[in-house]
């Protein structure tokens, strides 16, 4: 209770002097990985838009922090003095440990690096740690985005400047490495990937040379797994369709009738339809074959709830399970996540993307007041209505008036599945 008390003062002082960057969206409230990804996903789908290519590299950070520097970094950054750095010196120094294996117990060893292992305080304390990653990523003009110790670094441009563009990525990293190295930090060069993102006429002419990361060299690859979600280099979210039902079905074949309907229609929620929820605003605008491929995962768990036969209609029991269809569940996140950046409750980096539409001949009409958003231009329709200034604007420009009105997070989502005819 001590180290929560300690974190809300930490965090409402920080939040107040706007001490730690925007980036970082770990361990942070209304931040989360869905957020992380909307962000890096709508900018590589703007740029691909834009006919640019863009390097994108994803790494991760170990080892832990120095007491000694962590200290430091409180007084030097965040200017905590007197008493309050007094505490957190008390709560981090002077802690010793030791292994028991087998009823036997190792040397007792002074802990002088890292927080203690499942502390409140420790998450928030390694974010400001790290916050200095986004100054040394803006000096060379990237971009960054940050979940705990996972990293996204992306540049876009022009295909005649891929060199120059590889280059300043690579010394981007050198930096961070060299960074790190003098904060007992690591960058894991070993499970650092690289990705270069265009459309799908271009694949063939990007890079495949090896990309220097830390004196490490590492290979481009085809798609990678970020925060959960499979982003291909084309951005078409093949992949992520593929692994998303691979992983649906083999919970689906594992799961036996073992246990009372109730608890079984929460297992096959807990364990399927989740999958299909997690991330899955990055599926909506795409071909409808591949929308189909994840509504058989859907099928096939509401045939298992009721024990329907394969020739058998599944509509009522979608119904009776309250599970609206593929498409309708991409809209619904998208929704969602719009309503929260209009009443301020998301990110920084996700509230620029959205804007509201000035309507000035309209001031004296009820509809002048509905929060209709500007929808941006773009390109292709495949590729730029996906990023999720477009989508999100389209989608809440349809939506009703006392839809778009409503005070609460709740109640948005009620009036969402069930519209108000007035």
């Amino acid at each position: 209770m001590l180290e929560r008390l300690v974190a809300r003062q930490l965090v409402t002082y920080i939040d107040a002097n706007c001490l730690l960057p925007s980036t970082p969206s770990g361990f942070r409230r209304e931040y989360s990985t869905e957020t992380v990804i909307i962000r890096v996903l709508s900018d590589l789908l703007d740029a691909v838009d834009r006919d640019d290519d863009l390097p994108c590299l994803f790494f991760s950070t170990s080892s832990r922090p120095s007491t000694l520097l962590t200290t430091k970094r409180l007084l030097v950054t965040l200017d905590v003095d007197n008493s309050a750095l007094a505490w957190f010196r008390s709560y981090l120094a002077g802690r010793r440990q030791h292994v028991r294996c087998s009823g036997k117990c190792s040397a007792l060893t002074d802990v002088i690096y890292g927080v203690p292992q499942g502390s409140v305080l420790g998450p928030i304390l390694f974010l400001l740690y790290i916050a200095d990653l986004a100054s040394i990523v803006a000096e060379h003009g990237l971009s960054l985005q940050q979940y705990a110790d996972d990293s996204q670094i992306y540049d876009s441009g022009q295909s005649d400047a891929t060199s120059s563009r590889s280059n300043t990525v690579s010394l981007c990293v050198d930096n961070i490495s060299n960074w790190m190295c003098s904060n007992h930090l690591q960058l894991n060069a070993d499970i650092t990937e690289l990705m270069w993102c265009s459309s799908i006429r271009k694949l063939l002419q990007l890079p495949s040379c090896l990309f220097s990361v830390a004196g490490s060299l590492v290979c481009p690859v085809n798609a990678v797994r970020d925060l959960g979600v499979f982003i291909d280099n084309d951005l078409g979210a093949a992949t992520h369709v593929r692994r998303t039902m691979s992983c649906c079905f083999t919970a689906l074949r594992q799961l036996r009738r073992y246990v009372t309907d109730d608890c079984f229609r929460f297992l096959v929620v807990s364990l399927v339809h989740s999958r299909l929820d997690y991330g899955n605003f990055v599926l909506a605008g795409l071909p409808a074959y591949l929308q189909r491929r994840l509504q058989s995962v859907l099928n096939a768990a509401a045939r298992l709830v009721f024990r329907l036969g394969r020739h058998d209609h599944f509509s009522d029991a979608l119904a009776t399970l309250h599970r609206l269809r593929l498409p309708q569940r991409f809209d619904f996140k998208v929704a969602v996540v719009a309503f929260r950046v209009l009443r301020g409750l998301s990110p920084p980096y996700l509230n620029d993307l959205v804007r509201v539409a000035d309507l000035p001949d309209r001031r004296r009409l009820r509809s002048s007041s509905s929060h209709q958003l500007l929808v941006p231009s773009f390109r292709l329709t495949t590729v730029g209505r996906r990023t999720f200034p477009v989508a999100a604007s389209l989608l809440w420009n349809s939506l009703l008036f006392d839809t778009q009105s409503t005070p609460s997070l709740p109640v948005f989502r009620q009036r969402f599945h069930n519209p108000s005819p007035t």
